[in-house]
C-alpha cells in the first residue's frame, strides 16, 4: 500500500527515526522498508514531518502493513514516556512502583531493549553526569549509532544526549576533508568522530577522563584513530599549544561557553568557523551569544554570524540555540 514516507539514506536512518519518534510522527501501522539503498519511514503527518526534517523528502512508497507488535502502552493502562539509546530504554519516574511497572512492560514488549535505566538525579557537576537506577540489564554502558557512526559510552560516567543527533549531523555536513577541527568539550566524540570520518584532522578536549577514554575507543571503532587527538584537560590550559590552528571550533557547553571564548579566539585560525551553543530566553535567544563573541574576537577578527539556529526548546521560555559564526583575521 502506498503511504507517505520520509526517504533517507540507510546510515542516517536511526537518527531520523529518533527525530520522528520524538515528534510522534511515525505511522506504526506500517513497516519501515528499504529499497535501492534508501530507507522509507512511514509518517502520520507529511507536513509536520517535513517541518521536523527539512533536509529529507516526503514520498509515497509501497510499504507492508505491520504485523501486530506489543508495545509497552498496550501492557499498561497508560502510554509511558521513555527514550531509546542503543538497546537501553531511559525513563524518568519518581515513583518506584510506577518505574518498576514501566520497566517490566518495556521488557515484556517487542522493543529491542535489554537495559532499563531510571533517572535518579539531575545532570550535575563539572562533568555533567547524572545518577541512574538500573532497573534491568547488567550495567549502564550502551552502544549508540547515529548517521553511520557508532559510540560506546557509559551513562553513569559521561554526558551524552541522543536528542542532538540531527544537530550534530547538520554541523558535520559542513566539514571538508583536511580541515582542522577542534571540539573544546568533546565528550565521547559525537562531533569529533563524524568530522574525522569526513576527512578532517580533529582534536577533542574534555575535562572528564572517562569521556576521553571512550573518545579514543570510538575513534578506533569508527576507523578514524589516525585523525583524532584526544586530550584529557581543561581546554583553557592547552589552547596555547594549538594557537591559530583551528579551521572549525565546536563550543557545545551551553550554560557557560562564554567563559571559554578567550581560548576559542586563541585557537582560531585566520579563517575559522565557530559553532557556539547557548541557552537563552526566547525574547533574545541569539543576542547574548553574539555580543559575547564580538567582545572576545573584535577587532582582531571580523565577525560574521552566518546562521542563527534554534536547536530545541530547553525549558519554558528558554531555547537551546547555535550560532554558526565566521571569524576572519
Amino acid at each position: 500500500m502506498e503511504v507517505p514516507c520520509v526517504r533517507v539514506a540507510r546510515e542516517a536512518g536511526e537518527a531520523t527515526r529518533t527525530s520522528l519518534a520524538e515528534a510522534d510522527l511515525i505511522d506504526d501501522a506500517y513497516e519501515i522498508s528499504v529499497a535501492d539503498g534508501q530507507l522509507y519511514i512511514p509518517v502520520t503527518d507529511p507536513d509536520a514531518a517535513s517541518a521536523v526534517l527539512e533536509e529529507y523528502e516526503i514520498v509515497l512508497q509501497n510499504v507492508t502493513e505491520r504485523e501486530s507488535q506489543t508495545t509497552p502502552g498496550e501492557l499498561l493502562a497508560f502510554d509511558p514516556t521513555y527514550e531509546r539509546l542503543g538497546e537501553a530504554a531511559l525513563i524518568d519516574e519518581d515513583d518506584p512502583e510506577r518505574a518498576r511497572e514501566i520497566a517490566d512492560a518495556i521488557l515484556e514488549s517487542d522493543l529491542p531493549v535489554e537495559t532499563v535505566l531510571n533517572k535518579a538525579s539531575k545532570v550535575k557537576g563539572e562533568t555533567r553526569v547524572r545518577d541512574w537506577e538500573l532497573l534491568a540489564g547488567e550495567n549502564t554502558e550502551v552502544v549508540h549509532r547515529e548517521y553511520g557512526c557508532e559510540f560506546a559510552l557509559d551513562l553513569a560516567t559521561v554526558y551524552f544526549s541522543p536528542r542532538l543527533a540531527t544537530e550534530r549531523h547538520r554541523v558535520a555536513e559542513q566539514v571538508d576533508a583536511n580541515e582542522h577541527a577542534f571540539d573544546m568539550f568533546a565528550g565521547v566524540g559525537p562531533f569529533v568522530i563524524p568530522f574525522a570520518k569526513r576527512g578532517a584532522e580533529c582534536v577533542g578536549v574534555d575535562i572528564n577522563a572517562e569521556a576521553i577514554e571512550y573518545l579514543c575507543e570510538n575513534a578506533r571503532r569508527n576507523g578514524v584513530a589516525d585523525r583524532v587527538t584526544a586530550l584529557n584537560d581543561d581546554v583553557r590550559d592547552v589552547a596555547t599549544e594549538y594557537e591559530n590552528w583551528a579551521d572549525r571550533l565546536v563550543m557545545n557547553l551551553p550554560h557557560s561557553a562564554d567563559e571559554f571564548l578567550e581560548s576559542a579566539v586563541l585557537l582560531a585560525s585566520d579563517d575559522c568557523t565557530l559553532h557556539y551553543y547557548d541557552i537563552q530566553h526566547e525574547d533574545d535567544p541569539f543576542g547574548p551569544g553574539e555580543r559575547a563573541i564580538r567582545a572576545a574576537a573584535e577587532p582582531e577578527y571580523s565577525v560574521t554570524v552566518e546562521t542563527r539556529h534554534t536547536v530545541r526548546s530547553y525549558a519554558p521560555h528558554e531555547l537551546n540555540v547555535c550560532l554558526d559564526v565566521r571569524l576572519e583575521r
